[in-house]
């Protein structure tokens, strides 16, 4: 049994202590919205039937996993941010991701040993605890017959060396009953003092969000007293400090809003104005990083803060990112980077998109087992100002592995990365665009390829050359002629060395717009009446569309096809109509290159663009391709060493400074 000491208190006065710090308080939602209680209350009956298919494995075409019969959550339960009032015979399940405690983390990372879970309620109740393994297994811990008052149960953390949460189920047994609070507490060091944070906002005409943001934060009394300051390091024109409620938000945070105008140097030069503001302060243990278009959980920053404080060592705390959209849908359970690949994604043995309000944490094994990361996305990461003054500021990168490659130098350094469950924000998705074909193709390229020079431990940078010059070849025959350019303008920049990482930050993206306009298939029209209509002169062979290859072999095949008919003369009457529609989940390369012209819908389903193959781009592109390649592989050892050795240096408070000099805006 995991219990040490139980003991109960006839009032909640009789139970503070000043050798305990409240680490992780449940909590309910700020609202009733039914979209998010999945993440807070649970009335599923189950307790060990576990969803145990892997994440990672497709589900067979035409197949789909099966759902659990799960319970209907009754928002009537929920009676204010820390309160629930059960009727007699009502059962509810606090085993959910924001308000189970991750107890594998704090067993693995930090010096506590155990935590005390404590519980108060206005009348005599049924508190039964549980704890799960690294399999998801639930184990029955104890059961607790609660007089009115508050209840404490110590628990050790030394079962959860690989996995497993704590958790407790209410039961409304002989009557009505209202749970006034429960929260987890650790035993507080002798001579410690709370850490406190200093918040970096960066946004980019999105005033609405970062506003709203603003007054989320404000009106929690326990996160403002975590507070020294919050940064806003507003890079738009459409100005936060003009938005709607400005005022109202301003004054929520007493004091400690600063708006910061500078030009538009991308998320990594936001967030480094953010890291350097912080140290320069001299006031915060910790610099919290918060994206704009999020929705915060602010009980996720408190427990962020305290987990770092009772880290074995410096160690950056992220939190999780839930969709903005599905707001029971959490996007990754942590990240890692494949070093012989260099591409960033999701933990082996994790699931991208899981949705709570299908299964719930109680009955996912593989949400058991504890996930370590390289690095966490930088919507919400806490990072100790030491490691900042120690390591550096953000890459100047504009955008694109910024975060990642924090994470892996913080790594080197000897710090580590936790992703830490009960920590969250919803986040705009980006899964409704594909943001590597567009303006960002050239920031994804140039980037994947500076963070493998820095890291990369395998000659010439492993796979990537290979797996770069194949992607080019698929945005050709997907006649994608604008990513192209911009990936190869990027290559280009990696080849001229480090000198034009902050010479070009702040001017770089206005190149890129009007590079983008010259492309027809960048062209984006809103109005599809704009276009003709689509017209294919011939059916298709044997009445069927090309369909994506299946197996190696035949993928080979189906791109060797496509690459000899790019060479052919384009249709005459392709130039003048489009020859079809292609949905964008369709515009694949083993589709498109089937099409001399076509009207592809934008990911994001508001509007269209007409592509138009071209077989002299085709030739000239590849043989470009096909240098890039070849120059950037032959001249790996001598660009590595290059930005190795200048690594330090454009990182550092001192480069940044002349960057934010020279790209100042002035405040009105």
């Amino acid at each position: 049994m995991s219990t040490t000491t139980m003991t109960t208190h006839a009032n909640a006065a009789a139970h503070r202590e000043t050798d305990r710090r409240v680490v992780h308080r449940v909590v309910l939602p700020l609202d009733r919205d039914l979209d998010v209680l999945p993440l807070y209350v649970d009335f599923d009956p189950a307790h060990g039937a576990v969803h145990t298919a892997d994440p990672s494995e497709p589900v067979a075409e035409g197949a789909e996993r099966p759902l659990p019969q799960r319970a209907e959550i009754d928002p009537e339960i929920v009676t204010g941010r820390h309160e629930v009032t059960l009727t007699a015979g009502e059962r509810v399940s606090f085993g959910t991701y924001f308000n189970a405690f991750p107890a594998s983390y704090w067993r693995r990372w930090t010096t506590v040993g155990s935590v005390r879970l404590s519980v108060e309620v206005d009348a005599p109740t049924t508190v039964v605890v549980y704890k799960s393994n690294a399999r998801g297994a639930s184990q029955r811990v104890e059961v607790l017959d609660v007089p009115q008052g508050t209840t404490t149960i110590d628990l050790t953390l030394a079962p959860f060396g690989d996995g497993g949460w704590y958790w407790f189920d209410l039961y409304a047994a002989a009557g009505p009953v209202k749970m006034l609070q429960a929260h987890w507490s650790v035993e507080v060091p002798a001579g410690s003092t709370p850490g406190t944070a200093s918040i970096g906002i960066t946004t980019f005409n999105r005033p609405d969000y970062c506003v709203a943001q603003l007054k989320l934060i404000g009106a929690d009394d326990a996160l403002k007293g975590a507070l020294d300051n919050v940064f806003v390091i507003d890079q738009g024109n459409q100005l936060v400090e003009e938005e709607d409620g400005f005022a109202e938000a301003e004054s929520s945070l007493e004091g400690r809003l600063k708006v910061i105008r500078q030009g538009n140097l991308g998320g990594s030069g936001g967030f480094a104005r953010g890291m350097l503001e912080t140290v320069k302060a001299e006031k915060s243990r910790y610099v919290l990083l918060l994206d704009d278009d999020i929705v915060s959980e602010p009980e996720g920053i408190l427990r962020a803060i305290a987990f770092g404080d009772f880290t074995r060592r410096k160690t950056i705390v992220g939190g999780h990112m839930f969709s903005m959209y599905e707001k029971s849908v959490l996007h990754s359970f942590g990240e890692k980077v494949n070093p012989y690949r260099f591409f960033w994604g999701p933990v082996p043995g994790t699931g991208e998109g899981h949705n709570f309000a299908n299964f719930s944490l109680r009955t996912t094994g593989w949400l058991h087992r504890r996930v370590d990361v390289d690095y966490n996305g930088w919507w919400m990461c806490l990072i100790p100002t030491d490691i900042v003054r120690e390591i550096g500021l953000s890459l100047p990168v504009f955008i694109k592995w910024d975060d990642s490659e924090f994470g892996l130098r913080a790594k080197r350094a000897g710090y580590p990365t936790v992703s830490l469950p009960g920590a969250a924000v919803w986040h705009v998705p980006w899964t409704d665009k594909d943001d590597t074909i567009d303006w960002q193709a050239y920031y994804h390229q140039r980037n994947r390829w500076l963070a493998a020079l820095l890291y990369s431990p395998y000659p010439r940078g492993g796979i990537l050359p290979r797996e770069s010059f194949q992607m080019d070849v698929k945005h050709l025959l997907s006649l994608q002629y604008s990513a192209i350019e911009l990936r190869h303008q990027a290559l280009e920049d990696l080849l001229s060395g480090p000198d034009h990482l902050h010479a070009t930050i702040g001017s770089k993206l206005g190149h890129i717009r009007q590079v983008r306009s010259e492309y027809p298939d960048a062209v984006v029209q809103k109005d599809l009446g704009a276009f003709p209509d689509p017209h294919m002169p011939r059916p298709p062979r044997r009445g069927v569309e090309p369909r994506a290859p299946k197996g190696k072999v035949q993928g080979i095949g189906s791109a060797l096809t496509g690459a000899v008919r790019q060479l052919l003369p384009v249709r005459e009457g392709a130039v003048a109509q489009p020859e079809t529609a292609v949905p964008a989940t369709d515009a694949k390369w083993w589709r498109l290159s089937h099409l001399d012209s076509a009207l592809v819908t934008s990911a994001d389903g508001t509007g269209a663009s007409w592509y138009q193959r071209d077989p002299e781009k085709f030739r000239s592109y590849l043989a470009h391709s096909v240098d890039l390649h070849r120059r950037l592989v032959a001249q790996w050892s001598d660009l590595q060493e290059q930005y190795r050795d200048a690594h330090h240096s454009f990182t550092a408070p001192e480069a940044w400074e002349r960057t934010f000099a020279e790209n100042r805006r002035d405040q009105d």
